[in-house]
């Protein structure tokens, strides 16, 4: 089955450090403003969703959201979650760990698309 998030080890690492240092986490993938255009995680009881975000998948266990007029531009690409050195959002969890989670991206093959339409 094709995912439309997924996370590299890299990723999948940071994240069980900061859910055991934290407790349960959540993503949101930030359409810009204070943070720029990033990946944001946060406590999962501290950030409300609304009507207009997508739950798009789960890494690590954790729920990673998208906002609907985000999707709209990033719906016909695969989110690969990964993380670098650096800091990265002010108000994302891993901000004091030296690491900065990290959005790249490729382009779903024809066959991905009608495995993904579906499935819907």
């Amino acid at each position: 089955m094709v995912q439309r998030v997924i996370a590299t080890e890299s990723a999948e690492e940071l994240i069980a450090r900061l859910i055991t240092k934290h407790g349960p986490v959540m993503f949101h993938q930030s359409g810009g403003c204070c943070d720029g255009s990033a990946p944001m995680c946060y406590l999962r009881a501290e950030f409300l969703t609304g009507p207009a975000d997508i739950l798009l998948g789960e890494i690590g266990g954790s729920p990673f959201y998208i906002s609907r007029a985000q999707y709209e531009y990033w719906q016909h690409t695969q989110l690969i979650i990964d993380v670098v050195e650096g800091r990265g959002g002010m108000f994302s969890l891993e901000g004091p760990e030296g690491l900065t989670f990290l959005t790249r991206s490729r382009l779903f093959t024809d066959e991905e698309l009608d495995q993904l339409a579906k499935a819907a």
